[in-house]
């Protein structure tokens, strides 16, 4: 059974349903200054994602999941067709649902959003400083990102209201959103979505700022841009007024309704081709245009690993790490770089006997025995990003220091005291 989603409803029970989606870290009530105004015209449905707001703390580790479930709660009310608003993370949803439910999308609108957000390893880092130092250090540190400074100047109380939002989210929540971000690239299907859209940006939005709205619009066929000047990521709660106005027009003029297919007898949406308007992308970097030599055909009936285990393991290891050790390769280390993308990482981590913080236990304890200090420090890096606490690093190098050697074990703690200080120390 799919887990519903916490939710309000404001305005007339007969009025079109139109969603607000919040951004990470914070609840519904981001968009209180605007729900007053649009529930004149429409039936608002407000909701938190799980463990926000006291919301049930159910982890939900991938934006498909965040929209299924939504759209699982929606089904439970008897609501079939919507408009819908996100904010950052609230937009990836929306962009969800138009890919995958276009159906039940009557309109759109992206705030502060992206196609994707930052880099897989920002947010496994954070994720990192949340399960070493629970939540505080980000609350501490969302006024600086969600607003101008000049508005966190002059409205403490609403900045304190910031801060406490964080604070009291579930972390194991918090740290699933921060994962499904990371997985989240729709760069390639912006193509795809086809209902009007709004792509909404604060000017000064140092977070998904004015360049990654502008991508959106390219990408997507049936978009505009709305800059909101002296606003920062959280454009809803600082420039409530414009936001709420930007909002009423579009809602007002580009709800699509549904098309009738004299084929099927039904009404549905027509959704254009995939060619129907470029997909601009982002410019690939010098590291990513490197690749291993071109793949050997794969054993008849047996599908090839080495794409399952370069997925791995860059979620392992972090796309940094992957791109260097890929970029440094050349025609003499190539092929050992291949052998241990497909064999080490497609055939053995990607395995579903053990989960991965138990390989890292195991993989930490090898190297203990081996002396490996370089890897040590990489995996012990890894080892946080797959979930492991420092108390459980510590206990793994203290039980190989009964089984593979005191002198081996002191050096280990050298090296991933240093590791754990630099990955689980809040960035100032």
């Amino acid at each position: 059974m799919i887990n519903t989603l916490q939710h309000r409803f404001d305005g007339p029970e007969d009025a079109p349903v139109l969603i607000l989606g919040p951004s990470l870290g914070t609840t519904w009530h981001m968009w209180d200054r605007q729900v007053p105004e649009l529930a004149k015209q429409w039936r608002v449905f407000r909701f938190d994602l799980p463990g926000h707001g006291g919301a049930p703390a159910h982890p939900a580790g991938s934006v498909t999941e965040l929209a299924e479930r939504l759209l699982a709660t929606l089904d439970a009310l008897g609501v079939q067709r919507f408009g819908y608003a996100g904010c950052a993370l609230g937009g990836a949803v929306g962009a969800e649902l138009a890919l995958r439910r276009p159906d039940r999308l009557a309109s759109l609108t992206l705030i502060a959003a992206s196609p994707r957000f930052g880099t897989a390893d920002e947010f496994r880092q954070r994720g990192v400083i949340v399960r070493s130092n629970g939540l505080d250090p980000i609350a501490r540190t969302s006024p600086e990102r969600w607003f101008t400074s000049g508005f966190a100047a002059a409205q403490p109380a609403i900045t304190e209201w910031a801060v406490q939002m964080v604070r009291t989210t579930d972390p194991g929540c918090y740290i699933a959103a921060c994962e499904a971000l990371a997985a989240f690239d729709i760069r390639a299907e912006l193509g795809r979505i086809g209902v009007p859209t709004l792509v909404l940006v604060g000017s000064d939005d140092q977070v998904t700022g004015p360049a990654e709205a502008r991508t959106l619009v390219a990408g997507i066929p049936d978009a505009r841009l709305a800059v909101v000047p002296g606003a920062s990521h959280l454009v809803p709660v600082e420039q409530p007024a414009a936001v709420t106005d930007l909002l009423v027009r579009h809602f007002s003029t580009a709800w699509q309704q549904p098309a009738y297919d004299s084929s099927t007898g039904q009404m549905a949406v027509v959704v254009p081709p995939a060619h129907a308007a470029p997909v601009v992308q982002q410019q690939a970097s010098p590291v990513a245009e490197i690749a291993p030599a071109p793949q050997p055909e794969a054993v008849v009936g047996r599908p090839d690993p080495y794409d399952a285990g370069l997925k791995v393991r860059r979620e392992v290891l972090g796309d940094a790490h992957v791109d260097r050790a890929l970029a440094q390769a050349d025609e003499f280390s190539g092929d050992f770089q291949e052998f241990i993308t497909r064999y080490a990482w497609g055939e053995i981590w990607a395995r579903p006997g053990l989960d991965r913080r138990s390989r890292s236990c195991v993989t930490l304890t090898a190297l203990v025995a081996g002396g490996r200090l370089d890897e040590l420090a990489f995996h012990t890096r890894a080892a946080l990003r797959n979930g492991l606490t420092p108390v459980e690093i510590r206990e793994v190098l203290l039980q190989a220091a009964v089984y593979c050697g005191v002198p081996a074990a002191n050096s280990a703690f050298k090296v991933a005291q240093q590791v754990i200080r630099e990955e689980t120390t809040p960035q100032e």
